[in-house]
C-alpha cells in the first residue's frame, strides 16, 4: 500500500509538471453514409423486389430502420418500414402500377450517433406485358339498322385503358372508321350501321406498360329488311344485267314528283323522246320512289310519265311498297339507248332486264309504224321479265314465264295482288294475258286504248 501511494504521488507530480499527458477517449469521427436502391424491370400487376443497401464509410450498416414511401396520384404516401440485415440490406416487394408516375419509391435513413442521414429515390422500370385485343358482336345486322361491336383490351390479366381504333376493310385495305378509349374495365363499344357485308377489326398502339395489339377480324353479314323473292331454281335470269340502284331514301315509299330536270331531259332526248312525240317536256313529270327489290332490300327508282297520270302511278307503286310487292328494277328507259327498230328507247333491252318503266315515245313492239301507248306517257310496264308480252312476232322477253306465276311478282289473273293494287289506283290491266306486264292509267277525257289498238295488243 505504501509503495502504491508513492507511485500515485509521483504520477501526480509528473502530470502537474506537464511531463505526462493522459490518453483521450477513442471516438468514431464518422464516414460518408450511402443508401442505394435497385430493382429489376417488371410487368404491371406483378411484384418487383426492391433492394435497399445502407453503408457507412463503405461498410454495411446493419439493424438500421429505413422508411419507404411511394408516389401515388401526385403525392407521397407511406409504404413500409424495413430493417437492414447483417449485410446492410433490406428487400421490399413492390407491385408495379400501370402508370409510370405511380412507380416511384423513395427510402430514408434518419441517421444515428455514428452515421449520417441518407435517402434515395428509385423509378421502377415497367416491362411491357403482351396485350390482346378482342372484337366481339353479332354476326348479322339488318340493313338500315345498327349493331354494337365491343373491343376488349387486356394485358397481364389486367384491363387496359387506352385509345383503340376501329377499322373496316374496304377496297383491299383497312381504313380507320372511329377512335375511342377503352374504360377502366378495358372495354369500349362502337355503334356501326353497314349497308353491305363488312369486316372489322380494332388496333391499338403500345402503352408504357403494354404492347400494341390487333384483334382478329370480325365479319358482319348485312341482312335484308324485307323478304327476298324465292323463284324456282329453273327460272332463267334476265339476259340484260343492271347494277343495283341507289338505296332507298327515308322511310316508306317517299314518292317525289318533279318537272323534268335539265340533265334528265338531255338524257331523254334522242332516246325516249324525239321530235314528233305527242307529249313534250312540259307535259311530263319525273317520279322518284322507294321500292322493295327482289333481294329484300329497299332501293330508289325513277320513271317518267305524263303529268296527268304520274300521281296514279305514284299511288300504285307506293301501295306496292306498303305491301312489300317487289320490283326487279326501276330505271328510266332512256338508259337503254336508241332502238332503230322501235324508233324510241330500246324496250327490248328494258324487258330483257326486267325493268319497270313508263314513258317511251316509240312504236309498238312487233308492229312497226304503230305508235305505242307508252308514247303518251300513260302506260306503265311492271316486272316484264316474269310477265311476258305476246307480240305478233313472238313472246318477249322470254317464254319460260308465260305459263308460270308467282304470288308476289308474276300475275296471271285479275285476282293477283299486283293487279288489284293497280286497279284500286286507276291503272287497268288492259290486255290481260296478252300483255301481262302492261297497265294503262284511266284518265278522264282520254282513250284508254289508243286508235289502232282496239283489235290488237299495243305494248
Amino acid at each position: 500500500m505504501r509503495s502504491y501511494g508513492v507511485v500515485a504521488g509521483l504520477l501526480t507530480l509528473l502530470v502537474a509538471a506537464g511531463l505526462l499527458v493522459p490518453a483521450a477517449a477513442e471516438t468514431y469521427a464518422g464516414g460518408p453514409t450511402e443508401l442505394t436502391a435497385a430493382a429489376p424491370a417488371a410487368v404491371a400487376g406483378t411484384a418487383a423486389p426492391v433492394t435497399l443497401t445502407l453503408t457507412g464509410d463503405g461498410l454495411p450498416v446493419p439493424g438500421a430502420d429505413l422508411t419507404v414511401e411511394r408516389r401515388t396520384s401526385g403525392s407521397w404516401a407511406p409504404l413500409a418500414v424495413v430493417t437492414t440485415d447483417a449485410d446492410g440490406a433490406a428487400v421490399l416487394e413492390v407491385t408495379l402500377a400501370t402508370r409510370p408516375a405511380d412507380n416511384r419509391v423513395r427510402a430514408r435513413y434518419d441517421g444515428d450517433a455514428e452515421h449520417d442521414a441518407a435517402s434515395v429515390t428509385l423509378y421502377l422500370a415497367l416491362r411491357r406485358a403482351v396485350s390482346r385485343l378482342r372484337l366481339t358482336g353479332p354476326a348479322t345486322v339488318v340493313d338500315e339498322t345498327s349493331a354494337t361491336l365491343t373491343a376488349r383490351w387486356r394485358a397481364a390479366r389486367l384491363p387496359v385503358a387506352g385509345p383503340v381504333r376501329l377499322q373496316q376493310r374496304r377496297g383491299g385495305g383497312w381504313h380507320t372508321v372511329r377512335s375511342r378509349r377503352t374504360g377502366a374495365d378495358g372495354e369500349v363499344g362502337f355503334r356501326v350501321a353497314p349497308r353491305t357485308d363488312s369486316r372489322w377489326r380494332v388496333v391499338a398502339d403500345a402503352l408504357p406498360w403494354a404492347t400494341g395489339a390487333r384483334s382478329a377480324v370480325h365479319a358482319l353479314e348485312n341482312l335484308p329488311p324485307g323478304t327476298p323473292v324465292s323463284l324456282p331454281r329453273a327460272a332463267p335470269e334476265p339476259r340484260v344485267a343492271l347494277p343495283r340502284q341507289a338505296r332507298a331514301v327515308g322511310a316508306g315509299a317517299r314518292p317525289t314528283i318533279t318537272p323534268i330536270p335539265r340533265g334528265v331531259w338531255r338524257q331523254m332526248r334522242g332516246n325516249s323522246w324525239h321530235r314528233g312525240c305527242p307529249v313534250g317536256r312540259a307535259g311530263l313529270r319525273l317520279l322518284r320512289i322507294n321500292y322493295w327489290g327482289y333481294d329484300g332490300y329497299r332501293y330508289r327508282g325513277e320513271l317518267v310519265a305524263a303529268a296527268e297520270a304520274i300521281a296514279q302511278m305514284a299511288d300504285a307503286l307506293a301501295a306496292m311498297y306498303r305491301r312489300q310487292l317487289p320490283i326487279r328494277s326501276m330505271y328510266r328507259v332512256d338508259r337503254f339507248g336508241w332502238s332503230q327498230r322501235l324508233r324510241g328507247a330500246d324496250d327490248y333491252a328494258s324487258m330483257a332486264a326486267g325493268n319497270t318503266s313508263a314513258f317511251n315515245c316509240r312504236d309498238v313492239v312487233g308492229r312497226p309504224g304503230v305508235r305505242s301507248p307508252h308514247a303518251d306517257g300513260r302506260s306503265l310496264d311492271v316486272n316484264p321479265w316474269e310477265n311476258p308480252y305476246r307480240s305478233q312476232q313472238g313472246v318477249h322477253p322470254n317464254r319460260w314465264w308465260l305459263t308460270r306465276s308467282d304470288p308476289r311478282v308474276a300475275w296471271r289473273s285479275r285476282g293477283h295482288a299486283v293487279v288489284r293494287v293497280m286497279a284500286r289506283n286507276g291503272l287497268r290491266w288492259t290486255y290481260g294475258l296478252g300483255d301481262l306486264h302492261h297497265f294503262d292509267a284511266a284518265v278522264a277525257g282520254r282513250r284508254l286504248v289508243p286508235r289502232g289498238c282496239a283489235d290488237a295488243v299495243c305494248h
